[in-house]
C-alpha cells in the first residue's frame, strides 16, 4: 500500500470514527464522512452509497436499544410507516443511482445546505414538536395516512442523500399524537433503519458500495458511537450541535466554491 492509499485510509478511518461519536451524542455524521469519501476521489454516487453502508450498522444498533419504547397499541402504527419508508428508501435509492455522477456532484453543495439549514432547526422544530404532542391523543385514520405519505417522501429523500431526514420524521410522527420523545426517536430509529437497509439492497445489487472503504469507516464509525455513547453524558451535546452545523456550513461553502452554482 503505497502512501497515498494509507493517507487515504487515514483520513476515511478518522472521519468514520468522528462520524461515529458525532451521531451519539447529537447527530450529523454524514457531514463528515459524506466529503471524506469525496476528497479521497470515489464518484459522487458511490460515496453516498459507501456513506450509507457505513453509518447504517450504527442506526440498526441504536434501533435495537430503542425496541423498548414501542407500546403494543403504537406497534400498529409502524405498519404503514414501514411500508411507505420500504417503498421510498427504494425510489430514493433508485433515483440515486439514476443520476449521472456529474449532475449528482453539482447537487452536493446544495443537498448539504439544505441538510445544514435542516440540522440547525432541529432544536426549535424539536421544540414545536414537544409542545404540540402533548395535548394529542386522538389518532384518526386519515391522521395516520398523510404521516405514512410524509414518511414516502421523507424515505425517498433518506435513500437519495439522507442527511438530517431525522429531524423531518421527528416532525411528521407529531402529526399522530405520540406523547413521549423518546417513543418518538424509537420510530425515527427504527424506520431510518429500514429505509437505508433497502436503500443498501439497491445499492448493493448495482455495485455502487466501494467495500473496502466502507468497512474501514464501519470499523471506525462504531468505535466512535461505543466511546461517543460513553462520553456523551459528560459532553454538552450543545456544542457538538454548533460544531456540526459549522461543518455543514463550511462543507457546503467549500462545495460551492469548487463546484460553483
Amino acid at each position: 500500500m503505497g502512501s497515498h492509499a494509507i493517507h487515504h485510509a487515514l483520513l476515511l478511518f478518522s472521519a468514520a470514527v468522528a462520524g461515529g461519536a458525532i451521531n451519539s451524542v447529537a447527530g450529523g455524521g454524514s457531514f463528515l464522512c459524506f466529503p471524506a469519501l469525496l476528497f479521497t476521489g470515489i464518484p459522487p454516487v458511490n460515496a453516498n452509497a459507501t456513506n450509507t453502508m457505513a453509518l447504517w450498522p450504527g442506526t440498526v444498533a441504536s434501533a435495537g436499544a430503542y425496541r423498548r419504547q414501542i407500546k403494543a397499541e403504537d406497534r400498529k402504527l409502524l405498519l404503514p410507516l414501514i411500508a411507505a419508508g420500504t417503498m421510498g428508501g427504494l425510489l430514493g435509492a433508485t433515483i440515486l443511482l439514476k443520476t449521472p455522477q456529474k449532475s449528482f456532484l453539482h447537487m452536493i453543495p446544495y443537498l448539504l445546505s439544505a441538510a445544514t439549514l435542516i440540522f440547525a432547526a432541529s432544536g426549535r422544530i424539536g421544540n414545536f414538536v414537544r409542545s404540540r404532542t402533548g395535548h394529542l391523543h386522538k389518532r384518526t385514520m386519515t391522521a395516520v395516512w398523510v404521516a405514512a405519505i410524509a414518511q414516502l417522501v421523507i424515505a425517498t429523500y433518506i435513500g437519495f442523500f439522507g442527511a438530517g431526514a431525522g429531524i423531518l420524521m421527528l416532525a411528521m410522527l407529531s402529526m399522530l399524537g405520540i406523547e413521549s420523545i423518546h417513543t418518538m426517536n424509537a420510530y425515527k430509529t427504527i424506520l431510518a433503519s429500514i429505509c437505508n437497509g433497502i436503500a443498501i439492497i439497491a445499492f448493493i445489487v448495482r455495485g455502487a458500495i466501494y467495500w473496502r472503504q466502507a468497512i474501514l469507516m464501519l470499523v471506525g464509525a462504531m468505535l466512535g458511537g461505543y466511546y461517543g455513547a460513553h462520553f456523551a453524558q459528560k459532553v454538552n451535546s450543545r456544542y457538538v450541535r454548533y460544531i456540526v452545523i459549522a461543518i455543514g456550513a463550511a462543507m457546503s461553502v467549500y462545495f460551492f466554491w469548487t463546484i460553483g452554482f
